[in-house]
């Protein structure tokens, strides 16, 4: 009967253990996974509008953890209210607690931790920067949307952009 229960406790040790690292590793698979996800759906908004020649907008709101796709019907576009550019929703997604935007911050020099947006055309992205997430141990990853060349790439840790100088300092 002793060798029973230290079988059967054996065995449960294993189990205990095999959950704790199955959980770690869906933990780890759902932040890669929301992350790739925001990321293809930057590249297909790119794709879409290179091919189709609409207009698209990513709308990242960091203070509810959530992000949306928008595909922009109208010819007015608002710079300060993006809520307020006529468009269809194509798709919008929450961010889980495993994975968390910071901020946002664009290629002229602006950065944000409450609002921002990525507008996509024909002609590629109307502004390049990168959005800087963490994981649940609070590493942190950027996702760089670069304006020249139409490519969005993740990337570890978070990504040192050149800044812009100043008008009095350029030397032409």
């Amino acid at each position: 009967m002793a060798e029973l229960l230290v079988v059967v406790a054996v065995i449960a040790l294993f189990v205990v253990l095999a959950q704790m690292h199955l959980f770690g590793l869906l933990r780890k698979n759902t932040f890669r996974a929301q992350m790739q996800e925001l990321v293809s759906t930057m590249q297909m908004a790119a794709s879409s509008a290179a091919e189709t020649g609409r207009r698209y907008e990513i709308v990242i709101n960091i203070t509810e953890q959530v992000y949306e796709l928008k595909h922009i019907t109208g010819s007015e576009i608002y710079v300060d209210r993006p809520e307020e550019t006529p468009g269809e929703i194509i798709a919008r997604n929450n961010l889980s607690e495993s994975c968390r935007f910071v901020y946002v911050w664009f290629d002229d020099g602006i950065d944000t931790n409450s609002r921002a947006w990525f507008r996509v055309g024909p002609s590629g992205w109307q502004n390049g920067g990168k959005i800087v997430l963490v994981d649940e141990k609070d590493r942190p990853y950027s996702i760089v949307v670069n304006r020249i060349n139409r490519i969005v790439a993740l990337q570890e840790g978070d990504v040192e952009f050149l800044e812009p100088k100043p008008k009095n300092e350029l030397p032409f």
